[in-house]
């Protein structure tokens, strides 16, 4: 057993492959972490810019994006840079990064919860959803959805504080709070009554969306209109979350109950497939389903052409003209 007053620095594991194919994995990952960048950056410009898109779906969806570029930022550069050098980080390097992705696959959560919500009241009550959702009543959501996530991972990070490590090896590619709960010495006070609590909160919320499709289901059925909405709205809002509950399902069962017989490659692949698939894949889905959005997107890629064949024509203009003038001098 370690003493924990020497354990400054922990070890994260994963990166055992030669050096030799770090720099290709390294471009790779950079390659596609700009993906995701771009992705989401772009759809959250197009809602803010776009006021025909200042609408309640739209409105949750720019906060995902969000969310999905805040929980991306917790790993990329730290998995990047150990790709370049030691894979190791400080004891309170891995409590933040820890934090991070933590609240981030919980904002995600609620985030698809509330959006889940605005489907059903759209689609079930249409007749009060304008009334429904003010903008009073949008902000508050809103702001429901990035507390709850940040302050129950606040509270199950800050049962770890002051814990005694006895162990600095991490068997994973990032700092994870129950990696910490198992390198400590002794099982941190309050850390398993917070951690039921916060299993039980998000247990709720996928009973509350489970039902709220049910009901959409139900009402779309009597109706041919709501079953096109249905397609148009709901369908990548069900991809977007099978998606997210699979590559966050696999972690949690491998790192819960996992086999050492599993080899590294899929550990790995298993660890950071919700960090991976979700952030890149829901700007493309949304972008390309939903109609508004792709038709914002087109038009604005048709005005930076148009502005810069007015630009270059008037380049060309100028150059005539000063061609013309040079010539009859």
């Amino acid at each position: 057993m370690e003493n924990s007053s020497v354990v400054m620095l922990l070890t994260l594991s994963g990166l055992d492959f030669p050096l030799k194919y770090r720099s290709a994995v390294f471009v790779l990952t950079l390659l596609w972490y700009c993906l995701i960048l771009i992705g989401n950056i772009t759809i959250v410009s197009v809602i803010v810019v776009d006021k025909n898109l200042h609408e309640p779906m739209y409105i949750f969806l720019s906060n995902l994006c969000i969310n999905s570029l805040y929980g991306t930022v917790g790993f990329y550069p730290k998995f990047l840079l150990d790709l370049l050098s030691t894979h190791v980080i400080s004891h309170a390097g891995c409590m933040l990064q820890g934090y991070v992705i933590h609240s981030s696959v919980c904002a995600d959560f609620t985030m698809l919860a509330l959006m889940a919500y605005d489907r059903y009241v759209a689609i079930c009550h249409p007749l009060t959803y304008h009334s429904f959702m003010s903008k009073q009543r949008i902000s508050a959501l809103v702001l429901v959805t990035w507390l709850v996530p940040l302050l129950s991972m606040f509270m199950n990070t800050a049962t770890l504080l002051g814990s005694r490590l006895c162990g600095s090896y991490i068997n994973k590619v990032y700092c994870v709070n129950w990696m910490m709960v198992k390198l400590a010495c002794a099982s941190p006070p309050g850390n398993a009554a917070v951690t039921y609590f916060n299993i039980c909160l998000y247990c709720v919320l996928l009973v509350f969306i489970v039902w709220t499709y049910v009901r959409l289901i139900r009402t779309c059925l009597v109706s041919l209109e709501n079953q096109r909405r249905f397609m148009n709205t709901c369908v990548p809002h069900l991809i977007s979350l099978f998606t997210f509950s699979v590559s966050v399902l696999l972690d949690v069962l491998y790192m819960r109950f996992g086999s050492v017989d599993i080899s590294m490659d899929l550990n790995n692949f298993m660890a950071m497939e919700f960090l991976i698939i979700p952030p890149a894949v829901n700007p493309l889905l949304y972008g390309f389903k939903l109609a508004k959005i792709r038709r914002t997107i087109i038009n604005s890629g048709l005005v930076c052409s148009f502005i810069n064949k007015n630009v270059a024509d008037s380049l060309n203009g100028c150059m005539f003209m000063s061609y013309m003038t040079e010539d009859s001098d």
